[in-house]
């Protein structure tokens, strides 16, 4: 347990967290909760299962993880696991979806899909954050400090 929590009090996990926290919470708000023109809960899960072909655990645990691992990352809770839940779902999004259109995202429209740089980004620091922890201002390093007493 001391190792989930551990943590220092250093600014390159808040950076890191809060970076990604903010840039994985509109994705899992898409999926969850249908906001910023998502589909929700009920139309990412078939989408997931249906097109996709994905098992339903899997699908419901990578909207369970993109919105509550966002949250967790933005408050500092249990953040390891959260950002090796993040780097699992980009590897599986980088293997099934985005690997044959490149690296490149799609910015000017002549792919046939997204390349894969942003889910490259994502699990850089998603391994960083696995390493060193939440950083400053966490409930991590509250949960830490009191697990050393």
């Amino acid at each position: 347990m001391k190792t989930l929590f551990a943590t220092d009090d250093g600014w390159a996990g808040l950076i890191l967290r809060l970076t990604l926290g903010i840039v994985m919470f509109p994705h899992g708000a898409q999926k969850l909760l249908g906001w910023y023109g998502g589909f929700g809960f009920t139309g990412t899960l078939g989408f997931f299962t249906g097109t996709m072909h994905l098992p339903w655990l899997i699908a419901f645990l990578v909207i369970i993880g993109e919105f509550f691992g966002s949250l967790g990352l933005l408050v500092g809770f249990l953040t390891r696991f959260s950002a090796a839940s993040m780097g699992v779902i980009m590897l599986g999004a980088i293997s099934l979806v985005h690997w044959p259109h490149g690296f490149f995202m799609n910015w000017g429209g002549k792919q046939g899909g997204e390349g894969y740089e942003y889910h490259l980004l994502v699990l850089g620091i998603s391994l960083a954050l696995v390493m060193i922890g939440a950083g400053r201002w966490s409930a991590d390093g509250l949960i830490a400090k009191q697990l050393k007493n």
